[in-house]
């Protein structure tokens, strides 16, 4: 281990900005920004077909050219948990908690939660000088149809995302950052093509919470990749997309 590599918490100086040297007026505006960072919508991987009122799939008809063109890379596969998409954003003074859009109402028994998991005394001991903005799924009783087959009795936090200073972390140092905060992170459930992830859900697969079908799966690029408008390439299948049956006269 190199000298400097690591700070005094084991996080290596390269995962995180450092925002001393930035002037007061930048990190506050960095700081708005931040706290107003809503999720980016996690496209399905293929198109959804409108002769059925998109509730089945164009099978094979992916959803972007990106998708298409990457279909045969090698694809990180995590699990998508069934609940409600959370914001935890850190401005470097206060914790601010979101959910999907700035509209959305959080559950009282999350919010209670969240702030057991998230107390600012954390954040000030642990990234006094490093904004952030962690991205997960709230989940549990009274959370989405099947939230008590993740936790029956409670409710809970699941982390898949951080963002700093713009920037998306990659798995690595989002797993170090839950490490630190002693929080749980999505489970990789696999690696491989779109096409055996999409086999996977369309069969049914145990969730990692428990003795029930896993609600899909996120896939991205092993090595992050982003569009030429600067999106990030991402995708999602649920086990739903392929359990509706058209009506009659509707077509596959």
């Amino acid at each position: 281990m190199g000298s400097g590599a690591y700070d005094e918490r084991g996080v290596h100086e390269s995962a995180l900005p450092d925002m001393r040297g930035i002037s007061d007026t930048r990190v506050e505006v960095g700081r708005k920004e931040l706290i107003m960072l809503a999720y980016p919508k996690i496209p399905t991987v293929f198109e959804r077909d409108p002769a059925t009122h998109f509730k089945t799939l164009l099978y094979g008809q992916y959803a972007t050219p990106e998708l298409k063109f990457l279909k045969n890379c090698p694809w990180v596969v995590t699990e998508k948990v069934d609940g409600t998409n959370t914001r935890v954003s850190w401005d470097g003074e206060r914790v601010v908690f979101g959910g999907k859009t700035e509209n959305a109402q959080i559950p009282a028994r999350l919010v209670e939660r969240l702030q057991t998991l998230f107390p600012v005394e954390l954040f000030k001991m642990l990234y006094p000088n490093t904004p952030m903005c962690l991205f997960g799924e709230g989940y549990g009783a009274k959370i989405q149809k099947g939230g008590r087959n993740y936790k029956p009795d409670g409710v809970d936090f699941v982390l898949f995302d951080v963002n700093v200073g713009g920037l998306w972390l990659e798995r690595s140092n989002v797993c170090d950052i839950g490490d630190h905060l002693k929080i749980g992170i999505v489970p990789i459930v696999g690696y491989g093509t779109l096409q055996s992830a999409v086999d996977a859900t369309r069969s049914g697969f145990k969730s990692q919470w428990g003795n029930f079908l896993a609600e899909g799966l996120v896939m991205r690029p092993e090595t992050e990749l982003c569009t030429r408008r600067g999106e990030r390439i991402i995708a999602k299948i649920k086990h739903k997309d392929f359990a509706v049956q058209p009506k009659k006269g509707e077509k596959r």
